[in-house]
């Protein structure tokens, strides 16, 4: 009776089971790489000073005399930033031009109110390759012209001041890959 019934032959396919095997394998790479990217971002998080400055309005005159003041204020907050080796010499040279950037600003900005301040600043996500900085309060220097309702470039104005130990334009020039990528384009290959 029991012949009557045909028995499924329930052999494991092989081919399926090294499918398995390289699918699992890529995922516990991305999880990998995933768990690495998250623990980098929070070590560069703790290190960053920002920088921005924010303009009186959103008009073109107001926009025109802040990017006036960064390209002045500029070469000296990075030679500050360039002489120091960690964050804490990067505060105490900031701190050394700190009237010197106010002055500077006030001289420019035609009678309007200045100021130039370290504090908390809450900055929006920021996404700079795979690394997603989140929206968090961070130490920053913000240097305040009028009512300080204009946009402002948060850190492109000062990408160093933000991640002081990145040399920006080596950055742009490497190409990123990825492990789990490239050894999946050999298997097709």
């Amino acid at each position: 009776m029991l012949q009557d019934y045909e028995i499924m032959n329930l052999k494991p396919n092989k081919r399926m089971d090294r499918l398995m095997a390289v699918v699992e394998f890529i995922l516990v790479l991305f999880l990998i790489q995933s768990a690495l990217l998250l623990f980098t971002g929070q070590a560069e998080q703790e290190e960053e000073i920002r920088f921005r400055i924010l303009a009186h309005s959103n008009a073109p005159a107001d926009q025109n005399l802040k990017e006036e003041i960064r390209l002045v204020i500029e070469p000296m907050i990075n030679q500050a930033i360039s002489q120091a080796e960690s964050k804490s010499e990067i505060v105490d040279n900031l701190k050394a031009i700190e009237a010197t950037v106010l002055q500077i600003a006030q001289s420019m900005a035609d009678g309007q109110d200045v100021s130039f301040e370290r504090t908390a600043a809450l900055f929006p996500p920021k996404r700079s390759g795979l690394v997603i900085t989140p929206q968090a309060p961070y130490d920053a220097y913000i240097l305040k012209i009028g009512s300080g309702r204009g946009d402002n470039w948060w850190c492109s104005l000062f990408p160093r001041v933000c991640f002081p130990d990145k040399d920006v334009e080596e950055s742009d020039d490497e190409k990123v890959t990825f492990f789990v990528w490239e050894w999946i384009k050999s298997l097709f290959e």
